[in-house]
């Protein structure tokens, strides 16, 4: 049976608002950087620049839904996004 590609991503909370309700930080996998801006009160996640965007946004929404309470400010995680890059 073949394995399913798989790509490690890292991440990294740089700031975080429960006043303003938003989590501020960067991801990278294969080669690509982005920053993401995730309103969590609204559920909405913004994703730049958008040369790769397509390849990692839901796997990124899945994970900030999965591990909202444990992310800290300076904290890094690493999640496995279902591609290869």
């Amino acid at each position: 049976m073949a394995r399913l590609p798989a790509t490690t991503a890292q991440l990294r909370v740089l700031h975080q608002s429960f006043s303003n309700r938003v989590l501020e930080g960067e991801v990278s996998a294969g080669g690509f950087r982005w920053t993401f801006c995730w309103a969590f009160d609204r559920g909405e996640l913004s994703v730049e620049p958008s040369l790769g965007r397509a390849l990692i946004q839901d796997a990124l929404l899945r994970f900030l839904l999965r591990a909202d309470y444990q992310l800290e400010p300076g904290g890094d995680y690493a999640f496995t996004v279902r591609a290869r890059f």
